[in-house]
């Protein structure tokens, strides 16, 4: 009797309380990840498609693992703009068109408790199809240059 009348209950709360915390931002979805490369050096990287996707961003990160970031991904003919608000971590801004970078932003800082028209705009240097953040200091670490190649941006 305990199992058909209490276990169903305790189910249906346990999913309720997951509802609420994903809902609240406390539990976050799993990610599903995918890799890049750039010469023979692997990043697992989010793929950030949507309007919604590019505007958050890793806004409200507190860390990003080594040899990981996100992937911003654009129509052709695009010259996107990017700011540091609300994200919490240091960033390499890469730019990308047709597979190759074209410029890079290095140790991008976060600019905590400024106002919209306070924040510094990182414009395109020309049209992109791509943009990678990665962790600052990943570029040079990596020797990452411009005019290098990146694959498995088409699978994004």
């Amino acid at each position: 009797m305990f199992k058909q009348i209490f276990l169903p209950l305790i189910a249906v709360a346990v999913f309720i309380t997951l509802v609420g915390l994903l809902g609240q931002g406390k539990l976050t979805p799993k990610v599903s990840l995918k890799t890049i490369k750039i010469d023979n050096l692997e990043i697992s990287v989010e793929v950030a498609k949507s309007a919604d996707e590019r505007a958050k961003g890793l806004s409200g990160r507190e860390k990003l693992d080594e040899n990981s970031g996100m992937v911003f991904v654009f129509d052709k003919n695009s010259k996107p703009v990017f700011w540091m608000k609300d994200t919490l971590v240091a960033l390499d801004i890469i730019w990308i068109n047709d597979n190759k970078i074209i410029r890079i932003e290095k140790n991008v800082q976060p600019e905590i408790g400024k106002t919209d028209s306070e924040l510094k705009k990182y414009t395109a240097p020309s049209i992109v199809d791509y943009v990678l953040e990665v962790n600052a200091g990943f570029a040079d670490k990596n020797n990452i240059k411009i005019d290098q190649m990146i694959s498995g941006l088409e699978q994004l």
